[in-house]
């Protein structure tokens, strides 16, 4: 290629490492992440609204009925895969999660009183499943579109559309709910959320030969319906992104309760406990920008996938000792922020790498299978388990000193994964 490059070029390819020809995917891809993710923030403060109508008791049952039902929903999704060509079945997927929130949003409206002790807990499940539905779908696509040298560079900065998304959905409802109500903050939603159609129908060819061949053949990515659950059973590979997951997310939850009962001990009344909450938000979602945008890219090329994966259980090793040492409010706020931040800007990215050398099928279907019903099942192990833990009387110290070993368990893992990965793109011959 002659010539200088443009000013959008040169200013893309600093943050980012963009080459030429990526620039249009790539500001899709964020655009595309931007509008999904700000769909769900918008309805992120009503389901916890609806969770904590709901009572605290009730919470368990509710990640239990979200649980089963991303099983069932599993095989139909896996269905849709199966027959419908990929760029055809993400609008599909994601019309039917509106046409959900629009029967949702006239409910609300119109219906009657005596059916809200059953549309909160509907509603909190519907978007607990939505919250991890819709990422994972647009990563399944990123997976199916650039090759894993290119993830490696790109998936950090892609990641910057998420998390602005993320602020600006979040924004948009701590400024509106109270003066438009539940059901406009839906349809704005839906909006959102149909803008990601769009971006998605009009993404570039793939850069990876396989999948543009399918593309343009117009063929769907095949298999059978419950390929999700049965190639994670046979595949030593796709077992241990399913440990790794469940580790990240039970240190997640065990943290999750921590901050409860720390916060919870230090400020008394609501407000003061919303605002200190808000504040560690800023904190997170500050230093994720930064990160992203400067550093993703580059450390995941530089010292590769498996030490870039590695960062989290580091993290968290030191994290849960400290706690477990010292359980002062600063540690666990330094801790919380590190680890949040650390997972936006490199755990998930990292992660998502994973996904670029196994299957499309595979891509789709496990991947779903792993992002949901894993997930969620991390989340269970993780409450029932403090939920016991603390019932036996052990103190917030010493269930952090439990679960620094976790992720000692969780690092070898990430290494494992991170040589499993490069060896399998080193054997397919993938850029």
């Amino acid at each position: 290629m002659t010539g200088q490059a443009s000013p959008v070029s040169r200013l893309l390819n600093r943050l980012g490492s963009i080459e030429p020809g990526e620039e249009r995917a790539t500001a899709l891809a964020a655009g595309y992440f931007f509008c999904a993710l700000a769909s769900y923030f918008i309805l992120r403060a009503v389901r916890d609204a609806a969770g904590v109508a709901a009572g605290t008791g009730q919470l368990p049952w509710l990640f239990t009925g979200t649980l089963i039902t991303t099983l069932i929903m599993n095989p139909v999704y896996a269905r849709i895969v199966s027959r419908v060509p990929v760029r055809r079945f993400i609008p599909i997927v994601y019309r039917l999660f509106i046409a959900l929130l629009l029967t949702f949003a006239a409910i609300i409206k119109y219906g009657p009183a005596s059916w809200e002790p059953y549309l909160g807990p509907s509603f909190w499940i519907l978007t607990s499943i939505y919250s991890l539905f819709i990422p994972s779908v647009f990563w399944g696509f990123m997976a199916d579109t650039f090759h894993p040298e290119q993830s490696k560079r790109l998936f950090g900065f892609i990641s910057v559309g998420g998390t602005l998304g993320a602020l600006a959905g979040a924004f948009l409802t701590s400024q509106l709910a109270e003066r438009v109500g539940t059901p406009v903050l839906m349809l704005m939603s839906v909006v959102l959320l149909e803008c990601a159609v769009q971006a998605s129908r009009r993404f570039p060819p793939s850069f990876r030969a396989d999948t543009r061949a399918r593309d343009d053949a117009d063929e769907p990515v095949g298999g059978s319906s419950f390929a999700g659950i049965t190639h994670v059973l046979r595949s030593p590979y796709l077992l241990g992104i399913c440990l790794y997951m469940l580790m990240f997310t039970i240190g997640t939850t065990v943290l999750y309760f921590q901050q409860a009962e720390i916060v919870g001990a230090r400020y008394a009344d609501r407000e003061s406990r919303t605002a200190f909450l808000a504040t560690i938000d800023m904190a997170v979602q500050t230093l994720t920008i930064l990160a992203q945008l400067f550093v993703t890219g580059r450390v995941i090329k530089w010292i590769g996938v498996g030490l870039t994966l590695a960062i989290m259980p580091v993290l968290s090793l030191v994290g849960f000792t400290a706690l477990g040492t010292w359980g002062t409010l600063a540690v666990f706020v330094l801790f919380q922020v590190t680890r949040r931040a650390g997972e936006y800007a490199f755990g998930r990215p990292a992660r998502e790498v994973l996904f670029t050398v196994v299957s499309p099928e595979d891509k789709y279907k496990a991947k779903n299978f792993i992002d949901l019903f894993v997930y969620r099942g991390g989340d269970q192990i993780g409450a029932w388990t403090y939920a016991g833990l603390t019932a036996a009387g052990l103190a917030v110290s010493s269930i952090s000193l439990l679960a620094a070993p976790l992720s000692a368990v969780w690092l070898v893992v990430a290494i494992w994964l991170g040589r499993e990965q490069a060896r399998r793109q080193q054997q397919d011959g993938l850029a």
